[in-house]
């Protein structure tokens, strides 16, 4: 691999993810992909810090808008199997065409290394595709459809049972035009080579993926102890020997996707955490994207679950993996204290008291959960 050179820098303007208002960041885009963005410029280059925002324009598709301003460029890729989108605006229509035209680049020739990789070498995926699965053709006539688990903007997911074993899934079901740029559909599912190489066992697997002409298919292992949140809301709280147990799952799951897979989930919360038949964690990805489609006049709409946000988030300072810690600290003081840490029904109140509020534990909470949730809910991602 050549040394990663910075293609192009520069001002642009990027919409909160969250709070949708519009922050001056210094980007650059380099050889390999990374697209990272600064508050101030950096002085040097060579020792560059951590960044506010950092992501890749590798197999992504790029749109042009004059919503909700002039010069607006969305950048919309797959992560995992979740489309995440960043928006961006600069001030004239010729800046745009330079910076649209520079991610194309870096990412057709990023497109064209992987390419030749794959000719060079058999393809794992297809070797271990072939040497499990007998039946390799599989289509949406293999499945019964039961029932609706979830709808989003991009799709839906559905719950499943596949005729030929009878055994249950969950069939996540993305609209291909939506993700897709028209002459990349044949290598938007090595995108699930994350997913379908993550081999741990307090994640969701992936089990099959396949396309119709207008549809990308993800079908994946369906836990059928329940949802974590069921049993929390049944049991109210968990003992202290409870949550340690459930939160040493997620935490080797966590630990595996950072160091084996270098992926931020990024979205865990009670919803996404399901128990399997003998009673252990697993972290799904069955997430959709429920974001409304919004014009400039309401810059305040929101997209998520609020409650589970790191302030850095909030900040729009996203990206590293202490959010997943934090996610992590929300989700265990749920169980051990049977409530949200922060919460409050105006979106305004409660992003003010997840950046400003100290927490709170209840007086039956023992000495080492409340070091352990302190620890998880520092403000600082730094400290966590």
């Amino acid at each position: 691999m050549t040394d990663v050179a910075i293609v192009k820098e520069g001002w642009l303007h990027k919409r909160g993810e969250y709070i949708k208002t519009w922050r001056p960041r210094y980007f650059l885009l380099k050889t390999d992909g990374t697209f990272i963005g600064y508050k101030e410029r950096p002085q040097h280059v060579e020792a560059l810090e951590t960044p506010l925002n950092n992501f890749s324009v590798a197999q992504c598709q790029l749109m042009k808008t004059e919503r909700p301003k002039p010069n607006t460029f969305i950048i919309r890729c797959l992560q995992w199997t979740t489309v995440i989108e960043r928006t961006f605006h600069v001030e004239t229509p010729e800046e745009r065409e330079e910076w649209t035209k520079a991610i194309e680049a870096v990412a057709d020739s990023l497109q064209k290394e992987e390419e030749e990789m794959m000719d060079s070498s058999p393809d794992p995926m297809d070797m271990e595709m072939y040497l499990t699965k007998p039946r390799l053709k599989v289509t949406m006539h293999d499945f019964e459809y039961l029932k609706l688990l979830g709808k989003g903007t991009f799709g839906k997911v559905i719950l499943v049972k596949e005729k030929a074993t009878g055994r249950y899934y969950a069939m996540k079901i993305l609209k291909k035009e939506v993700i897709v740029a028209k002459d990349e559909v044949a290598h938007t599912l090595t995108e699930n080579r994350v997913l379908q190489n993550s081999k741990h066992p307090f994640l969701t697997g992936l089990k099959y993926s396949f396309q119709t002409h207008d549809r990308l298919c993800f079908v994946m292992e369906y836990a059928n102890g329940g949802e974590l949140f069921f049993h929390l809301s049944r049991d109210r709280v968990f003992s202290e020997e409870r949550a340690r147990f459930y939160g040493a799952e997620i935490v080797s799951a966590l630990d595996y996707l950072h160091a084996e897979r270098n992926v931020v989930y990024r979205d865990l919360k009670l919803e996404n955490l399901m128990l399997d038949k003998d009673g252990h964690i697993q972290i799904t990805d069955f997430g959709l994207c429920k974001e409304g489609i919004t014009d400039g006049a309401t810059m305040k709409t929101f997209c998520g679950t609020p409650e589970y946000l790191a302030p850095e988030v909030l900040e729009d300072n996203d990206y590293g993996r202490a959010v997943d810690w934090w996610g992590l600290g929300v989700v265990m003081y749920e169980m051990m204290c049977g409530r949200l840490p922060f919460y409050n029904q105006d979106h305004e109140k409660l992003f003010e008291l997840i950046l400003m509020e100290d927490i709170r534990f209840p007086r039956t909470l023992g000495p080492e959960g409340r070091s352990l949730l302190s620890g998880l809910l520092k403000k600082d991602p730094k400290q966590r």
